[in-house]
């Protein structure tokens, strides 16, 4: 007898068809049945060792994230309930081209303290890997949900060519294409870059383009965070575009908003590009997540020159008056290329996480209202929590555009990513309610998508672009990785005020067959597995 039967679930399949009453069977980890109107049709029902009645619940695929962030947490914190309470079941790390494999000990250790504010510092893991074979190996050991990773070409770059601004030399370039082309073999899904943070974004395109002409052999994708989301998004976007066309790889554009004031409203000329690109032929999707707010590490807005060499290096300019006033200039004049071309707007910068407990207090406010209360500017409290903190605090950017939010979610590539920070003490909401946000919010709540429409940009379309045969559907011999939740009452109980508060109306999330929430609560299961690129 099978072991688990869903009783009258109201099937939303992720095709974006009209849903269905069905019982489903799984066993041995997959759907082995679907009884379609069982009840009503009077048929002989299908029986299994357990029953769980699904009445009044939706059953869909597993969810999604295209854009995670949990490249240590998933060892960290074998709970995971932030994303497993979501109801997602893979995500997809080694995002915005910096991670922790491949790696040699040095770049292994820059790299730890490049993203700390991302991450953590990773004092608590064991780093007992090396290539990106190692590290997929290390999530096989049982993690909460699925994962899939993207080469980072930045860590790629400091391995190689280190930290500096430079071109690559034939050589150097040929033994980048080398790890791409191991990590590719050895289970990656595609490539990432961070093209606003160093060393990643030293990399021309001729650099980048090669790369990603040995991601398209092995049949991966190329996930860029471009140049630019402010002052040059638009020819940011172009030049992503045109780059992966010439180099004939699948192009998935990470985090796709329109921010900052500049681009208020602008999101049909970001559509307009796209869909032109489409039909001439691109590969492209694209993921959002449902808020305005950006979210990253407050050293990462400063200018490239200031961060070449390192975090060491970038400490020393910092410590030192003349150049932090240079520093100063281009932040709040100029216009960083690290702050994406727009001159600073201190009151937009909220500080979200700190590593050093002493400096907790400036948690949850701008960095303009605590340099208002100390009577100083901005800038010197910015550089001050950067040099005693060594580059770990973490920020939201309030620089978003709703109208620019709910266009783009609609358009037919894109998908759900959470870009979810899961440190500090007040992240950003998305990193625990990205995916009931969608079905709560822009569902139920406003209508800007129907459910089978968001279903299916949260479940078959990313497992589209992963390549993944068996996921992202519920079809009988797909992998059982479902979700049950209630279309009344899902919604994300983060919020910018408790980040940390986890959802409401998701009562059951499988992986792999097994049940990782259960009665809306963890179970102790550890299902997930690395997810390896399917062979061509």
């Amino acid at each position: 007898m099978e072991e688990l039967v869903i009783r009258d679930a109201d099937v939303v399949d992720g095709s974006g068809d009209s849903a269905y009453r069905a019982d489903v069977v799984v066993d041995g980890g997959r759907i082995v049945s679907i009884v379609k109107e069982a009840a009503a049709a009077g048929c002989q029902r299908p029986k299994a060792r357990r029953e769980l009645d699904a009445e009044g619940l939706v059953l869909s695929p597993g969810f999604i994230d295209m854009h995670a962030h949990s490249d240590l947490a998933l060892l960290r914190d074998p709970d995971h309930s932030a994303k497993a309470a979501q109801g997602v079941t893979l995500e997809v790390l080694g995002q915005d081209g910096l991670s922790y494999a491949p790696v040699d000990d040095r770049t292994l250790g820059e790299v730890r303290r490049a993203i700390a504010g991302w991450n953590g510092g990773g004092d608590d893991i064991d780093f007992d890997w090396r290539s990106v074979g190692e590290y997929l190996d290390r999530l096989d050991r049982g993690i909460a949900v699925n994962a899939a990773y993207l080469i980072p070409q930045g860590t790629v770059r400091a391995l190689v060519v280190g930290w500096e601004d430079r071109e690559a030399t034939p050589a150097e370039l040929d033994r980048m294409r080398q790890l791409v082309a191991e990590g590719m073999e050895q289970g990656a899904v595609g490539m990432s870059s961070g093209l606003t943070y160093t060393p990643g974004m030293y990399a021309k395109d001729a650099e980048l383009t090669e790369l990603c002409r040995v991601v398209a052999r092995y049949g991966g994708y190329y996930c860029p965070h471009h140049r630019s989301y402010g002052a040059g998004a638009l020819q940011a976007y172009e030049e992503m575009v045109t780059l992966t066309r010439e180099a004939g790889c699948p192009l998935h554009l990470a985090h796709a908003t329109m921010n900052f004031g500049v681009n208020k409203g602008r999101a049909p000329e970001l559509l307009a590009l796209l869909d032109d690109a489409l039909a001439a032929g691109a590969d492209i999707s694209l993921d959002t997540y449902p808020y305005t707010p950006g979210s990253t590490t407050l050293a990462a807005v400063l200018p490239s020159w200031a961060s070449e060499g390192g975090p060491e290096a970038t400490l020393g300019r910092l410590a030192d008056d003349a150049t932090a006033e240079r520093i100063r200039h281009h932040l709040e004049v100029t216009g960083s290329d690290g702050c994406h071309g727009v001159p600073m707007e201190w009151d937009t910068i909220e500080i979200s996480g700190v590593g050093d407990p002493a400096l907790a207090e400036y948690v949850g406010r701008t960095v303009q209202e605590s340099a208002a209360l100390r009577g100083e500017s901005p800038w010197a409290l910015a550089r001050e929590l950067l040099l005693k903190d060594r580059l770990t605090p973490s920020i939201l950017q309030h620089v978003g555009h709703e109208e620019n939010v709910r266009e783009i979610m609609r358009h037919r590539v894109h998908t759900g990513g959470s870009d979810g920070i899961l440190q500090g003490a007040k992240p950003h909401p998305r990193a625990y309610g990205t995916f009931p946000q969608y079905l709560g919010r822009y569902v139920r709540e406003l209508g800007v998508l129907s459910l089978e429409e968001c279903v299916a940009h949260l479940t078959s379309r990313p497992a589209a672009r992963l390549r993944l045969a068996d996921r992202g559907l519920v079809r009988e011999g797909y992998r059982a990785d479902l979700v049950l939740f209630d279309p009344e009452t899902v919604a994300a109980g983060s919020t910018f005020e408790q980040p940390r508060t986890l959802p409401t109306g998701i009562p059951y999330v499988l992986v792999d067959g097994r049940f990782v929430i259960e009665d809306g609560r963890r179970t102790d299961v550890l299902a997930g597995r690395a997810v390896r690129r399917s062979p061509r």
